[in-house]
Order: C-alpha cells, then sequence, then structure tokens
C-alpha cells in the first residue's frame, strides 16, 4: 500500500534544541531568535523518511501574537516559516510541504473558538497567504464540529487540498475533545472542502478507533499521535506554556512505530507524528512500514 509519510512535532522538537525557556510563541519565537533551526528539523525529518514537511506556520494567528514583541509581524512570520520550510525541500530534492493551520485562540479549547463567521475570515486571511507556496492545506488539532465547519471553509481559499486532522478524546478515539462523536462530521464530509480527514495530538492508543471511525467517509484517512502523558489542566489555562505537559517515558521509537503499523491495518494511509514525536521515530517508523511491503510516497 502508498503511504504518505508526515514529520513529526516541531514545536517540541524546537524546545529540545534550543534550550530556551518555553513561551506560549515557543515554536514562532525560534524563528526570530534561533535562524535556520526551524530547516535543519525540516530536513531531520526528510532525511529520516518522511515526505511531507509541515510548515512552521500553526501559530501564526493574530489573536496569538497579540500583545507579544512580534504583534504586527503576522505576514513576515509566515513569510519566515515557508522560507525554512522550503529550503530544506529544495536541499532534500523532493517532497511536498503542508501550510499548517491551528485553532484560533487556543489549542485543545473548543470553548474558546470565535464565531462562524469571524472564524472561516480568519482562516480564510491564512489560507491565502500560504496558498501560493504550499503543496496543500493541513488544518490541525481540531477540536469540535464548528471548528471543522469553519477551518474547512477557510482553508478554500488557499485553492490547495485540505486536510482536516481532528483532535480526540484520549479516552475515547470515537469523539472529538468537545465530547461530539466523529461521526457528526459526516455532513462536512460530503461537502468536497476536505480531501482527507486524519485524527493528530491524541494519544497513540485510541488513534486506530478514530480512523476507523473517519474511513467511514470514504475519503483517504490518516493519524498521528502525541508523546504526552495528558493534556493537563493547567495547559488549558490562558496563553498556555508546554512545560505544563510531561512527555511520555514509554514512547520509543519502536513503540511508536507499532502503534502506526496499528493505524495503517485500520485504514490510515496518511502517518506521521505530533508533539514529542521526534526524527528517530519517524526513521523507525518508515523502515516499520517498508518492512511491512509498504511504499512511502
Amino acid at each position: 500500500m502508498n503511504i504518505a509519510l508526515l514529520d513529526g512535532g516541531m514545536g517540541q522538537e524546537l524546545v529540545h534544541r534550543a534550550g530556551d525557556r518555553p513561551t506560549p510563541l515557543w515554536s514562532t519565537q525560534v524563528m526570530v531568535d534561533h535562524p535556520g533551526m526551524v530547516q535543519q528539523v525540516h530536513a531531520d525529518y526528510f532525511a529520516a523518511g518522511a515526505t511531507i514537511a509541515t510548515a512552521n506556520t500553526y501559530a501564526i494567528h493574530h489573536d496569538r501574537l497579540a500583545g507579544t514583541a512580534m504583534d504586527g509581524q503576522f505576514a513576515a512570520l509566515h513569510d519566515a516559516a515557508l522560507a525554512e520550510a522550503e529550503a530544506a525541500r529544495a536541499a532534500q530534492g523532493s517532497g511536498r510541504i503542508a501550510g499548517a493551520i491551528g485553532p484560533l485562540v487556543a489549542s485543545y479549547r473548543p470553548d474558546t473558538h470565535p464565531p462562524h463567521a469571524e472564524a472561516v475570515a480568519k482562516y480564510a486571511e491564512v489560507a491565502a497567504l500560504i496558498g501560493p507556496r504550499v503543496d496543500l492545506i493541513l488544518c490541525e488539532t481540531v477540536a469540535s464540529v464548528a471548528h471543522a465547519v469553519a477551518i474547512a471553509q477557510g482553508a478554500r481559499a488557499a485553492g490547495k487540498p485540505v486536510w482536516l486532522a481532528v483532535t480526540v478524546s484520549d479516552r475515547d478515539g470515537t469523539v472529538l475533545r468537545s465530547g461530539e462523536p466523529i461521526s457528526a462530521l459526516a455532513g462536512l464530509a460530503k461537502t468536497g472542502q476536505v480531501a482527507a480527514f486524519l485524527a493528530n495530538c491524541s494519544a497513540p492508543e485510541v488513534m486506530a478507533d478514530a480512523v476507523r471511525e473517519l474511513a467511514a467517509f470514504g475519503l483517504p484517512v490518516g493519524a498521528y499521535a502525541n508523546g504526552f502523558t495528558q493534556i493537563t489542566e493547567d495547559f488549558l489555562k490562558e496563553k498556555p506554556t508546554v512545560d505544563a505537559l510531561s512527555p511520555r517515558r514509554d514512547l520509543g521509537p519502536d513503540v511508536y512505530a507499532d502503534y502506526v503499523l496499528d493505524w495503517v491495518d485500520a485504514g490510515a494511509t496518511i502517518v506521521g507524528g505530533c508533539c514529542e514525536v521526534g526524527p528517530a521515530h519517524i526513521a523507525e517508523t518508515a523502515r516499520a512500514l517498508r518492512a511491512a511491503g509498504h511504499e512511502i510516497v
């Protein structure tokens, strides 16, 4: 089977490499403080076998930049993130670039998502800006049906295929973090706005169930899990920092690759890693996929 291999986490990898104390905009600040580091992370994922580089654009929203030293640098920061991904791909000589669009306001917080019209406009602004320089739009960590509908509509402004990745309960892979069932997205799946559905930034143990639910929509599906012990209450406060989260100690590259093979058995054709999943995990995943007879595309 042909499998598209995404890269792993960007923000956590940057924190580990930079050694700086995390801030609410740690992955964005790194591009200012450590030029070239994002490109090196992309290069390491390509070297590990990934065929898609996810641009470091997840957190670049006006509402995230407001009140920080980077306020007003919306376009410049997107340009910097895309330039680092483009440079890594040029050095690799192949690969696709996914333009990431994270949630407005905060991750894992469906209660903070803006009203529909406001959200669509803000997502469309990002999509139109990055669309000409990416191969696809990856809408990440989508926590509710309202979030999914708004970001799918806004992402169309890019004029590129839209992959929508939902974050699910760490205890039940059939429900979104909002508590709504994945099956509630069936109507969105029929609109033609989404080219693929994925599950991301959730526990690897529940991803196979999420993949099976998403596969019912009849579109390509995928999964990429995080390596956190859990999403803590401290991380759900205003402008959280990643040091409120703890990495698992039982999720080495071989263990993670085994989970990925389970997701493929459940129907996934797009796999990779999210937070705390690094190049070593992706390299072992690539090896395991090939050993199982799959072709990475």
